[in-house]
């Protein structure tokens, strides 16, 4: 469902809710947005370090890999939203109750009917690093229903922030057709501005009865989401080790070159969706691989050799 209108969204009764109620500047660092951000910087940072997520960034995932990365993210999102569902109306969480906007188990359906076809639920399985965060995520649900907040905020911010860059590199790299398929999951049809939803968020998880116990809980909670996450990112990264290479179909890799692929400037356009020349690595490695051009440098070689071979005689 779109939004109402710029600036808003529409919630599950259908109110407005404005995200200009979200602009605070009196954020004290006692609040739990800030408490939860500086609380999890380290854990955040080594997410991003992993080295599943730094072989995507650079556009290194096999499609193999990506959908197994789709169902982990299935089994996850499925015990959240369950969990999310049955506590909706608890004081604790109530506040952050965003189904239409936030929730993602049906994109994810979406994405593993594409990748695997109609008969897609028998040909997946939980493994066992997503098995242990999501029991941890029932535990939660049902037992400590206010640490619920510390698993949504890690996820759902977090794909409404990186995820997109994750989005782009995954359409690009796995070249998924450009009207989504495949990719639903990094999709939010219904928020408008992903800056000044975070912003909401934020001030209603603020908003939240909670003593500082609980928060200082929350943040541990949510370092500790962080580490269940790192744990499935380092077992898909040796499921991934295990997996045939796959074909280029023809098409240029993201970055072959060495050094920090960040730094070189054909990727970077590339990345923003800017044209521009091609990368002069990457025209001189597909050029090479043109059958006519390996007949003629073969051809060049053989000259090559003989003359030497004259030249020494």
């Amino acid at each position: 469902m779109p939004s109402a209108m710029e600036g808003s969204e529409v919630g599950e009764e259908g109110e407005i809710l404005r995200y200009e109620e979200a602009e605070d500047d009196n954020i004290s660092p006692t609040d739990l947005s800030e408490l939860l951000k500086e609380g999890t910087k380290e854990s955040h940072d080594r997410a991003e370090n992993t080295q599943f997520v730094k072989d995507f960034l650079k556009g290194r995932i096999k499609k193999e890999l990506f959908k197994l990365a789709t169902a982990a993210l299935y089994f996850t999102y499925s015990a959240l939203e369950e969990e999310i569902d049955r506590n909706k109306d608890n004081p604790a969480f109530a506040p952050l109750y965003f189904p239409l906007e936030l929730h993602r188990r049906e994109a994810l359906a979406k994405d593993l009917r594409y990748f695997y076809g109609e008969g897609w639920k028998e040909k997946i399985q939980c493994s066992e690093a997503t098995q242990h965060y999501v029991d941890r995520i029932h535990h939660v649900g049902q037992h400590e229903p206010e640490l619920l907040v510390a698993h949504a905020y890690t996820r759902y911010m977090g794909d409404l922030s990186g995820g997109q860059v994750l989005k782009k590199v995954a359409q690009r790299a796995l070249k998924l057709p450009s009207t989504g398929e495949g990719i639903q999951f990094y999709v939010f049809d219904n928020v408008s501005n992903a800056q000044q939803f975070k912003q909401l968020y934020r001030a209603r998880m603020n908003a939240l009865d909670l003593d500082k116990n609980t928060k200082d809980r929350i943040v541990e909670e949510a370092n500790r989401a962080f580490r269940f996450n790192m744990q499935v990112f380092d077992e898909l990264d040796q499921l991934g080790r295990s997996l045939p290479e796959e074909a280029q179909d023809g098409d240029l890799p993201v970055h072959d070159g060495k050094g920090d692929v960040r730094k070189c400037p054909y990727y970077a356009n590339k990345l923003a969706g800017q044209a521009g020349p091609g990368c002069p690595y990457h025209a001189a490695v597909a050029l090479v691989k043109q059958p006519l051009v390996q007949l003629i440098l073969a051809a060049c070689v053989a000259v090559a050799a003989g003359a030497a071979a004259w030249y020494v005689m």
